[in-house]
């Protein structure tokens, strides 16, 4: 429409009641200023909205409030501290306010702590401070110079004649101190809480933990590597010994029938007597004992006892013995338990204790192979025999070694029968079940076999004849 205008060359206006109509003004829009302090984008961000938190603008906290008729000037003047005894007057630069100087104490005069140094008195040195190492003269001197440098020993050691170690100084000083402090007060318990007198000086500890740091300073870096790595393997150790502990016992089971064959042991302390009941007596805790399993017996624990934590080692005992002498035979455990009774010892300990019953079954094994010893002498001593009547003859291998059948004559059947006898005879079982066969022809026999007696007669033939 503007650009039709242009070309009839007609006012830009509107055309109504023939005049151009002015534009009303817009009102304008109240836009809030931004506050100082905020940057623009923070602003931007809360769209205009008022801030939750009064913004301050840090450098006008900088600025000093205008103060009215006041002149500040800055003064050389002298000063004198309360921290030393004489009085000695210095200057240094004071601020004055309104011509008015300021008063009191040096600033610094605070910060000078001072060591209460204890004191004592002629009567007090002869009756608890008397030392055959330590003169009076030598005392007086440590405690003045421990009130002049505040107990700063090392300080101390080098002002100090005759020369001495701080350890010596510090012994001295704390020894006498603790002395004088137990002497004044009115009763033990008013000063039990004074640190000299709760943590007295040791000055044994005190020059071997020196001598000990110095040794650890002093080290190398091979003896440090080599340190680490004995802690590193320690370290190890001590995990797989835990991990191994927590193996087993989660192998075990953490309950179980507990029945009056259970073993529990007990540290029973005797009663004296007239003294408490045994209610009113706290009973002593219950140890629990693990499987004792002998190191110098090759027997492992039976799997009935295995599965308890708890157990009775008089039960253990008798399965192990049994494990033991299982494969021995029934006339073997009893020429056991006779040879045991004509020693004196008894079948079942009467204190199984772990190291009786260690001993026990050591010497069932000792017996048992001293029985096998005799049957092997027994046997060579046949052997020998049998060499003698024939050199050429044959005979079974020793009871060490598995029986095998033999098909020799009768000769050997009958020395073969004899040693089974002595076999029976000496552990109460038969070496081995004797194989009932028919027994074979000789290869180079002089007369025929016969024939069989079940088989018939083949029929004659025409042919035959």
């Amino acid at each position: 429409m503007a650009d039709a205008k242009d070309i009839l060359g007609l006012p830009k206006g509107p055309l109504a009641h023939g005049a151009a109509q002015e534009k009303r003004p817009k009102p304008a829009k109240d836009i809030p200023k931004k506050p100082d302090g905020v940057s623009r984008e923070v602003y931007a961000l809360t769209g205009g909205l008022p801030l939750v938190m009064p913004s301050l603008d840090i450098s006008n906290l900088k600025k000093r409030p205008p103060s009215e008729n006041e002149k500040i000037s800055w003064q050389w003047l002298p000063f004198t501290s309360s921290a030393r005894k004489d009085n000695l007057e210095l200057y240094h630069w004071v601020k004055v306010v309104n011509g008015v100087r300021p008063t009191g104490d040096y600033a610094f005069a605070k910060y000078n702590k001072v060591v209460d140094v204890v004191r004592y008195t002629d009567e007090e040195y002869a009756k608890y401070l008397t030392d055959s190492n330590w003169t009076r003269e030598e005392t007086d001197q440590l405690f003045d110079l421990c009130e002049q440098f505040d107990l700063r020993f090392i300080i101390i050691s080098d002002r100090f004649t005759p020369s001495r170690s701080v350890e010596e100084l510090k012994n001295r000083y704390y020894s006498a101190v603790r002395a004088i402090l137990l002497a004044k007060a009115p009763s033990p318990e008013e000063v039990a809480d004074h640190p000299l007198v709760k943590d007295p000086y040791n000055i044994i500890h005190e020059v071997e933990r020196k001598r000990a740091l110095a040794a650890i300073l002093s080290q190398s870096r091979q003896q440090e590597r080599e340190d680490a790595e004995v802690l590193a393997e320690a370290k190890r150790i001590t995990e797989a010994r835990l991990s191994a502990k927590n193996g087993d016992e989660t192998e075990m089971p953490t309950t179980g029938p507990m029945t009056a064959a259970s073993n529990v042991e007990i540290e029973k302390t005797p009663t004296p007597a007239g003294s408490a009941s045994p209610s009113a007596i706290p009973q002593p805790p219950v140890h629990v004992a693990g499987p004792p399993i002998p190191s110098t017996v090759g027997v492992s624990t039976p799997a009935g006892v295995r599965m308890f934590r708890v157990y009775l080692r008089t039960n253990l005992l008798g399965q192990l013995v049994q494990g033991t002498v299982s494969s021995s035979g029934v006339r073997t455990i009893k020429r056991i338990d006779q040879t045991l009774q004509d020693l004196g010892v008894h079948a079942k300990p009467k204190v199984p204790t772990k190291a009786v019953c260690t001993e026990h079954l050591e010497l069932r094994k000792e017996i048992l192979a001293l029985f096998h010893l005799q049957k092997q002498v027994q046997w060579k001593e046949s052997e020998v025999s049998m060499l003698r009547e024939n050199p050429y003859a044959e005979f079974p291998p020793t009871p060490s070694t598995p029986k095998r059948s033999h098909r020799g004559g009768d000769q050997e059947r009958a020395s073969m029968r004899g040693f089974v006898g002595l076999d029976e005879g000496f552990t109460g079982e038969r070496v081995g079940k004797r194989e009932h066969k028919r027994k074979a022809p000789a290869r180079f026999s002089e007369t025929p076999p016969s024939p069989p007696q079940s088989k018939r007669a083949r029929k004659m033939k025409a042919s035959d004849s």
